[in-house]
């Protein structure tokens, strides 16, 4: 697997390359990791009800094609975007949503921060509260979009909506449970641990 620290990028640009990325692929594509970092956006997936949109305020509001509610992307979060031929790889959709939540759960026990999957909402919890944030989409075969992780974000925002659909559902990140990590180093924490889960390897 590829893979490619792309720093700050704007979220429809990035979105549209994931697509353009998937559906131009063949068998021979490499997979590729890219993780990047947004400007302030709301991400509403294909089924969101604009019930849990409470406040966005000037923060832009885009609707995309991957699974899930609404969520709030901006800098000091970490997006995970796994670009993966799952059919070649023989890899179920189970599978990588498990190694996205358990790659975050591996990274905190590192610190000592006890994190844990939940089965009844996708994302990775520390007492209650919402760490990452997991949305895929699979076309043709292939993986795109993926996970949010909270590094050291403002989360104010998350106040504005009912985050994931779930109203008073409180958000975290690394920096506030003693995690001190910018996000490349946080790339390079998670992505041993999620190669590890899928067995798969770097080149």
């Amino acid at each position: 697997m590829k893979t490619l620290f792309r720093g700050r990028q704007e979220y429809v640009p990035l979105w549209r390359e994931m697509q353009e990325f998937t559906d131009s692929r063949d068998e021979n594509t490499a997979d590729e990791i890219w993780f990047v970092e947004h400007p302030p956006v709301f991400t509403m997936g294909l089924n969101a009800s604009e019930e849990h949109l409470l406040a966005p305020g000037d923060i832009p509001v885009v609707q995309i094609d991957r699974g899930g509610q609404v969520t709030f992307h901006g800098p000091g979060q970490l997006m995970i975007y796994p670009l993966i031929d799952i059919r070649r790889s023989n890899i179920g959709v189970r599978k990588l949503v498990t190694a996205l939540e358990q790659c975050v759960v591996d990274l905190a026990a590192e610190y000592d921060v006890e994190a844990a999957a939940r089965a009844d909402a996708p994302g990775v919890y520390v007492d209650g509260d919402k760490l990452a944030s997991v949305g895929l989409r699979i076309r043709r075969g292939s993986s795109f979009h993926g996970m949010a992780l909270n590094v050291d974000i403002d989360l104010e925002p998350f106040t504005r909506i009912n985050p994931c659909g779930y109203a008073e559902l409180k958000m975290t990140d690394l920096n506030r449970l003693g995690i001190e990590l910018d996000l490349e180093a946080a790339a390079e924490k998670v992505l041993p641990h999620f190669l590890q889960h899928l067995g798969l390897t770097t080149i």
